[in-house]
């Protein structure tokens, strides 16, 4: 009897463990949906709400990129942005991260429309900085894949002004 219930125990214990481990697998998976490919390392916020207390609480800018999955320019960027470390690396430590696949309410986030991909920077004192833009002066937060060192640039200048200004 006591074999028995001893065998009993670890079977037990070997289905609880690896339910376990499933749940913990799971667990890690959990922001890669959130991160909709843009960088399955990142810890993603899932509303713009989310984002500004986030920003205000941890005093880090807001990086919002505005895109749809059937935008092939937002593709293209998408998979220029998850492949570059750099940009994975700030945005890991430096930011707190937004991608979102519809408009928010907040109008100063489309300040010359909402078109995708666009890419905005919220300062933790919760201004949209509508002055860091990119290089297309008909769609002033549009970057495309060649832009990347651009986006670093500004991703560093919305880091520089956090800095300078509060």
């Amino acid at each position: 009897i006591m074999l028995h219930s001893t065998m009993a125990l670890s079977l037990l214990l070997v289905a609880v463990s690896s339910n376990l481990a499933m749940a913990i697998k799971k667990e890690k998976r959990a922001p890669q949906t959130l991160s909709r490919g843009w960088g399955d390392e990142i810890t993603w916020v899932q509303t713009y709400e989310e984002g500004l207390y986030q920003a205000k609480k941890s005093n880090k800018p807001l990086m919002v990129i505005h895109h749809l999955e059937d935008c092939q320019y937002c593709q293209a960027l998408k998979k220029a942005f998850a492949e570059n470390e750099e940009i994975q690396e700030m945005a890991q430590n430096n930011f707190v991260m937004l991608n979102l696949m519809h408009e928010t309410t907040d109008k100063n986030l489309s300040p010359d429309g909402q078109y995708v991909p666009r890419i905005m920077f919220v300062d933790p004192s919760l201004t949209v900085r509508a002055d860091i833009t990119g290089r297309y002066s008909n769609r002033l937060y549009t970057y495309e894949p060649q832009d990347i060192p651009f986006l670093i640039e500004n991703m560093k200048k919305a880091l520089r002004l956090i800095q300078t200004e509060l």
